[in-house]
């Protein structure tokens, strides 16, 4: 059998295979509700074979939404459609999982169809939340620097989040710190100017993230599995680097984190990133030599030997796919022919199997 598809034990769960379906936001939802998009697009990815299935970015709360057509959990209403996805992934086999977040200074715009630009107050704004008042980008809306009061509330926000999720049936946590977003934020010295005990050295900068997944890990107990998604590199000079990162992912494997999900970038407009094929790949394998933790590949991974290559090579330990599954849900029934391995279709399409 192939190494795609050889199951992952972390704790008390157990992957089928190495193929993730990435957070992808959908903009979607109205008031954090999940419906049947969500139903069906993630779903349709767990009929397809994928042994791990991850929500979109899913906000602590309302002013942690990207837009204002966010998944969220902020509140009990939203945990019983929720459970029903988590139900229909589980039948077919794999594991449901929630990507936790909070946009921070990101948030607070129209969603990527509309134009992506910040919302003005007739759009119905909202104030926006960063370790400092520094905009993204020239000419956005301020946001306001957090106080110890919104700190603490931002980490009580992910405390009962990650509660409903557990309610919701989730069993693989991750917690959202890249693409420049809040807890991102906090960790680099391009969008955190503090002079508190949330900034300035790099011990303060990784605090909040720290707790969060302390919190995180008391909640969900041993036997679940953690994930963090961190920005390996802002891709600026005088930012976050891929050093920072191996020292930050030690402290996180002490504190109960099983794997990390290696991206990059999304914090700063100044960023230049080289994009090509599995562009983010050494990152993935960087942290886990250096850290002896499991990680997840992901960036421009669009084929079935490039995927089968990161686990051959020992760069990843899971191959975290967005693009491609939009392009094709059932990316892993069409690997598995690919790589000669005789794994288990619903049984609704065996009659297409051969």
């Amino acid at each position: 059998m192939s190494l795609l598809f050889t199951p992952l034990p972390i704790r008390d769960i157990t992957l089928k295979n190495r193929i993730v379906v990435s957070p992808m936001c959908q903009y979607s939802s109205t008031d954090g509700f999940a419906t049947d998009w969500h139903l069906v697009h993630l779903g349709s990815r767990a009929i397809g074979g994928a042994g791990l299935i991850i929500s979109e970015a899913t906000a602590v709360s309302p002013e942690g939404r990207i837009s204002p057509n966010d998944l969220g959990i902020w509140k009990n209403e939203h945990i019983d459609f929720l459970k029903r996805i988590t139900s229909f992934i589980e039948v077919q086999g794999a594991v449901p999982g929630i990507q936790l977040a909070h946009a921070g200074r990101k948030a607070s715009h129209h969603r990527p169809w509309n134009g992506n630009k910040s919302l003005t107050a007739k759009e119905g704004a909202w104030q926006t939340v960063a370790p400092s008042a520094i905009p993204h980008t020239a000419g956005e809306p301020l946001p306001k620097a957090m106080t110890i009061q919104d700190i603490e509330k931002v980490k009580n926000d992910f405390i009962n989040a990650t509660k409903r999720g557990l309610e919701a049936g989730f069993k693989v946590f991750e917690i959202h710190a890249a693409h420049g977003y809040l807890l991102n934020e906090f960790l680099s010295p391009l969008s955190n100017v503090r002079t508190d005990e949330y900034g300035g050295s790099f011990e303060n900068r990784i605090r909040l993230l720290l707790e969060i997944a302390v919190n995180t890990r008391k909640i969900i107990g041993e036997k679940l599995t953690l994930f963090v998604r961190i920005s390996t590199t802002d891709w600026v000079n005088r930012g976050w680097t891929e050093d920072d990162s191996v020292e930050l992912v030690k402290i996180l494997k002490e504190q109960g984190v099983d794997l990390i999900d290696c991206s990059s970038g999304g914090n700063s407009p100044e960023q230049k990133i080289p994009l090509a094929p599995m562009y983010q790949v050494p990152f993935a394998k960087k942290i886990k030599k250096e850290t002896d933790i499991l990680t997840g590949a992901v960036g421009l991974i669009t084929t079935v030997a490039e995927a089968e290559q990161i686990l051959n090579d020992g760069e990843a330990d899971l191959v975290i796919l967005a693009r491609q599954f939009l392009r094709d849900p059932y990316f892993p029934l069409h690997a598995s022919k690919e790589l000669g391995d005789d794994i288990q279709w619903p049984v609704q399409y065996e009659r297409a199997k051969r």
